[in-house]
């Protein structure tokens, strides 16, 4: 007897049907320029930010390198008035709040952690005025387990305009991520590569 089975497809929190996520994005420096890259998502490529310091695979705190590493996506930040393209997205995406900050001290006990601000150690601020986080997706660079001075904060967000360097993340345009979004999971990887 021949069972046929139908394959699962996932909804987003609107309900509707999402496209085959994303594996992989493989991003690398553009020739002649350390601090941009290209973004590849399947057969498509974009432009994207890197860090000040290129791509390094010896990442430390504060070098503005972007590390040479396989990086997991874990899930999103984003800002509800500013950014709506997060509601089309299998990702745990959460809201960003004005009291949302992110600790960047090694000795900190939640380093590479996101905070309630005000925060007695240094931090960013999750909710910035220059957008960059209106979509924030959080890579597992030095989650579990951190080490002291290895790097916080390595997000995949927004670009500024020109893709000016970022302080060691990945950066895109709004409208690529708003394209990116539906085709990501918790399973897609970031990987960063020479």
């Amino acid at each position: 007897m021949t069972r046929s089975y139908k394959k699962k497809r996932q909804r987003n929190a609107a309900g509707a049907f999402l496209p085959k996520a994303l594996r992989v994005l493989t991003v690398r420096a553009r020739p002649g320029n350390a601090s941009q890259g290209l973004l590849q998502a399947g057969g498509l490529v974009f432009p994207c930010a890197l860090g000040r310091g290129g791509i390094s695979a010896g990442k430390r705190e504060g070098d503005g390198a972007t590390p040479l590493a396989s990086m997991r996506i874990l899930s999103g930040y984003f800002r509800g008035d500013h950014f709506s393209g997060a509601r089309k997205t299998r990702l745990a995406m959460s809201p960003i709040g004005p009291d949302l900050g992110w600790c960047e001290v090694p000795d900190d006990r939640n380093y590479n952690r996101p905070v309630k601000i005000p925060y007695g150690a240094s931090h960013e601020r999750m909710r910035r005025s220059d957008r960059l986080y209106d979509a924030c997706l959080v890579l597992d660079w030095n989650i579990a387990p951190r080490r002291r001075g290895r790097g916080s904060a390595i997000f995949f967000h927004l670009a500024r305009p020109g893709f000016t360097p970022t302080q060691g993340c990945v950066a895109v345009t709004a409208r690529t991520m708003v394209r990116l979004l539906p085709l990501l999971s918790d399973r897609t990887v970031v990987k960063v590569v020479r």
